[in-house]
Formats: C-alpha cells, structure tokens, sequence
C-alpha cells in the first residue's frame, strides 16, 4: 500500500485515457477484492434537521429554507426495528446518522444503547454524530461500534467555499479520535460542488495519504436540494460530467485498492449504465434502500434487479476477501 500519494500524481490518473484507466482500477480491485461482490449498507436519519452548521449543499442545517423540518432523537424501539428490517432485506451494516454539530448529554447515552443492540442483532454498527471528542470516541467504541462516518467533503483549499463553522482541522481531529480507539473510519467527500479536478485530486490525496486508509470511503454526487446555496447560487450551478464522476471512483479505487469504495449520494439520478461503469471502476459498497439521510435513493428492488444483470452478489462478510494487502 501506497500512503505518499501527491496531488499531482493523483491528476496524472485523472487524466489517463478512459480504458486505461478503468483497467487499472479494475487490477486493483481485483487484487483485493472478489470482483462480483458489494458491500450493502443502509442509512437511517435518527435525528434529523435543525443543526447548526452551514454546510452549503446541506438541508438538515437550520441556516437554509428547505422542506426538511427538525425532529426530536428517534425512540430506540423505532431505530431497532428498522435495523431488522434492513438485516432481513440483506444489509450487513446499519448507519445511524444525527444532525448534530457534536452529539450531547442523555441524547449521546440513548445512542450508544442503539448500538449495543444493534450489534446484538449480529450487524455491524456505523454512526455519524458529528465532531467527537476523545471520551466519545471512547465510549462509541465501548458500545461496540464498528465504523465512524466523518467526511472530509472537499480536499483543504476548496473546502472553504462550502463551510465556514466547522474547520477542517476539526475534521481530521475527529478522526483521529476515532482512529485511537481502533474503530474503523468511513470518510470520503463530495464532489460536483464547483471544484476543478485539481480539487478533487486533492481530496482523493487527503484520504490515500491516511495510514491506514478509510476503511470505507463513500464518493457522493452533490444532490442539490432547493433552498440550499448549492442549488440556488450560480457558483455551483454546473452539473459534474458522468465520466468524471466515474474517473473519481476509479482513482479512489486506485489509491485506496483495499478500502470499500461506496457509491453513494446522487445514485438515485444515476441510469444503470452509469452504476455499473462506476461498478467497473471499483465502486463495491452502496447504500441500500428507499433514502439516504434526507435525500432519496434507488429502490431495493431496483438494485436486485440490476445486480441480477451484473452478476453480483451481496457481500457476506465485511472483510474484504483479500486482506493480504497486494499493491496495485
């Protein structure tokens, strides 16, 4: 494995032809990973709306005039259900997600018991909280939690065009709180928010550098959801070329050849041909079922039916199948 990765390095693969390119992408899956599986994971928003934070692309902050309203923390009874429903339908992992710019008192508490039955229903745990500090970490992983999701969003330059009341010091900070306490990291960013392909290299450098790699790195299309500054403001009012999106998986691929690459927001937009190149370019763990957070996503039926098409399976295991760390 590779950790030394620099910006222009990362850009020279961005710029390689196409069928070069995916057949890279595809070495290095293959080293790693049984080429036919996916990883499927589901998401569930346990407290949504009304947070703080001004994230641009984000309905859930209370800054911005979208159709999301602000809700109370989700009663466990109802958090537990929906992760059996979700283990019944195939998933192997369950995603709780709070807008919160950091998790608090009793509410934190409350959590940490849906994860403990959670993880009593055979599943692997991932939560997105927010900032942690490092008790919460610590607790988090007393709970029994496998992953913690903290994306980085944009690479450093281009990330304050999008946030201006969390840093992204913070960010990393974060992680390496996770990081101490040996759980695994989900982190990743998103990309079609006006940034150049130099942008977008260097978010993919920000992750490859990380030692060990995100276990997880999800790659989401920016959805943009009327009210926020992403839909409304002329700055990101360019829509991010398919190919490119696709370029991203495989070079995340590339650079991170043993880390689950999930295909993640904007999916529901996506036709089947459009997934199953981004398949092809390594894409190996999405999001399983009717929503994301906030957002919509593609039916479970339909994605039954395309990996029908494809020739894949649901992965059993969440280790991938070739731990052996075979350089691409």
């Amino acid at each position: 494995m590779r950790y030394d990765w620099s910006v222009d390095e990362i850009e020279a693969l961005f710029a390689l032809p196409f069928n070069d390119l995916m057949f890279r992408a595809q070495q290095a899956h293959r080293a790693n990973f049984d080429a036919n599986e996916v990883q499927l994971s589901t998401l569930l928003s346990i407290k949504t709306g009304g947070c703080p934070e001004d994230c641009k692309y984000c309905p859930q902050s209370s800054r911005y005039n979208t159709d999301v309203e602000s809700e109370l923390l989700m009663k466990k009874a109802q958090v537990i259900a929906a992760a059996r429903v979700a283990k019944e339908k195939g998933a192997s992992r369950f995603c709780i997600g709070a807008a919160w710019r950091e998790p608090k008192a009793r509410a934190f508490d409350l959590v940490c018991d849906m994860i403990s039955e959670i993880k009593e229903m055979d599943m692997e745990a991932c939560a997105t909280l927010g900032m942690l500090t490092p008790d919460q970490a610590h607790k988090l992983k007393e709970a029994g939690l496998d992953y913690y999701n903290h994306n980085l969003d944009s690479d450093p330059d281009y990330y304050k065009e999008i946030i201006s009341t969390r840093t992204y010091d913070e960010r990393l900070d974060t992680l390496k709180n996770v990081r101490a306490e040996g759980m695994s990291i989900c982190c990743g960013g998103i990309v079609g928010m006006g940034e150049s392909r130099r942008h977008r290299a260097g978010l993919v450098a920000q992750l490859a550098r990380m030692n060990p790699h995100p276990e997880s790195v999800p790659i989401n299309m920016l959805v943009k959801v009327e009210g926020t500054p992403v839909a409304e403001d002329e700055q990101f009012a360019e829509t991010l070329d398919n190919f490119e999106f696709i370029r991203t998986i495989a070079v995340s691929r590339i650079t991170m050849p043993g880390s689950h690459v999930r295909l993640s927001a904007g999916r529901e937009e996506m036709s089947e041909e459009m997934q199953s190149l981004c398949f092809l370019a390594g894409a190996n763990s999405i999001f399983y079922g009717e929503k994301l957070l906030t957002t919509g996503n593609q039916d479970a039926e339909n994605d039954q039916k395309l990996f029908a098409k494809l020739g894949l399976r649901p992965m059993e295991s969440p280790v991938p199948s070739s731990r052996r760390m075979v350089n691409a």
